[in-house]
């Protein structure tokens, strides 16, 4: 099978997890910068093009595209879906899960347990909007933050309605939620490949934060879900469409919620708290699901 991963750093650990497991699986795995390919989007026969050539046919693609490239990422992963190669993500799944609102909207109707939440951009009453959340302490987030970055925990009713407003200056959308106090600055990483949780961790955020990315100082370890808690994860990447996803879950009084589903998951933090080779888990779905591409005796296929 002749895999593409799209990655802007083929030196990354998810990159390089992944081709080592594709390789050693007797695949042939190519990193492909996405920002660098362009497309030929007009013709009967649709290609991406990269350092001047035509790619390929592959059989499938795993896109690992950051946050802040999705908009184009996401139409390089659809120009390869055009040419009929099976991505272990589908471009529209992508857009739906990195559109904050949009996902959590979805959560809450399909009846996911999620953490209250207000959405708003310019409220002209800050105070209804703190309350109608359950009142400080509230956590209160940019839509467009990434990586625990425009997240912010405001204690008291003051403090939030100060950095609510200071939010509003930037013309920014904002999302307030509860805290969720019993979780205790804990959350847990459940990786879903094909319907199924392979692999989970509980990440710990550092003494002093609330946050507990690993980005930001947090500690992983390997964690015992509950049924709940694998159903709501499972449930939570099927409401997105997606094949692969870290879905981040918090434990809280009312059972298990869902902050968050990340349809480009890193790797490096759950292979080492879990002890998995995730990353052959990965290939191996793409094994079962992704068929040879019958348009790859064009080109270099």
């Amino acid at each position: 099978m002749r895999i593409a991963i799209l990655s802007r750093n083929p030196k990354l650990y998810s990159t390089r997890r992944l081709v080592e497991a594709g390789t050693a699986l007797g695949h042939q795995v190519d990193v492909i910068d996405t920002m660098h390919c362009y497309m030929d989007i007009t013709s009967s026969r649709p290609s991406v093009r990269y350092k001047g050539k035509p790619l390929p046919y592959y059989d499938a693609v795993i896109p690992r595209i950051g946050a802040s490239v999705t908009f184009y990422g996401t139409s390089v992963v659809r120009q390869f879906e055009m040419m009929g190669t099976f991505s272990i993500n589908e471009s529209v799944a992508i857009s739906r899960s990195r559109d904050k609102l949009r996902s959590l909207q979805l959560l809450s109707r399909k009846g996911i347990g999620m953490p209250r939440t207000g959405f708003a951009h310019h409220p002209d009453k800050i105070d209804d909007l703190i309350k109608n959340v359950g009142g400080a302490p509230v956590v209160i987030k940019l839509l467009e933050g990434t990586q625990g970055i425009g997240v912010v925990l405001a204690d008291t009713q003051k403090t939030a309605e100060a950095i609510i407003e200071a939010f509003m200056g930037l013309n920014a959308n904002i999302l307030v939620q509860e805290y969720i106090k019993e979780a205790g600055g804990a959350d847990i990483r459940c990786l879903v490949v094909g319907g199924k949780v392979i692999a989970a961790m509980k990440r710990q955020a550092a003494e002093g934060e609330f946050r507990s990315n690993l980005h930001r100082g947090g500690s992983a370890s390997i964690v015992r879900l509950s049924p709940a808690e694998r159903k709501t994860a499972i449930d939570a990447a099927k409401t997105m469409g997606l094949n692969m996803c870290g879905v981040d879950i918090l434990r809280a009084n009312s059972g298990p919620v869902v902050m968050e589903v990340n349809s480009s998951p890193g790797l490096g933090g759950i292979e080492t708290a879990t002890n998995k080779d995730v990353a052959s888990m990965i290939i191996q779905f793409l094994e079962k699901n992704a068929k040879p591409n019958n348009n790859k005796t064009r080109g270099k296929g």
